[in-house]
């Protein structure tokens, strides 16, 4: 059975190469909102599913849902990018 040749001795560790763009922090109005985001979305929806679907906006109907996700959402990928 052949034997493996092993590796290089002589060659230099992978090093990978820096990023050009830092790193930065947060504005500070980041997570704030998307905190609020997460809180308005699941009460839109709370409020929804407990007044028998007469609250926040009666005449959109299931639409409501719709908006709760969408807040839920938003928060969501805002907490993604939080550093």
């Amino acid at each position: 059975m052949p034997e493996s040749r092993g590796r290089d001795r002589k060659a230099a560790p992978y090093i990978p190469p820096k990023s050009s763009k830092a790193t930065e922090p947060n504005p500070t109005w980041w997570a704030p909102v998307f905190i609020t985001l997460l809180v308005l979305g699941l009460l839109w929806i709370v409020v929804y599913y407990i007044s028998a679907s007469q609250y926040p906006i009666g005449s959109i109907g299931v639409w409501n849902l719709a908006i709760g996700f969408a807040l839920l959402m938003g928060g969501f990928i805002m907490t993604m990018r939080w550093r």
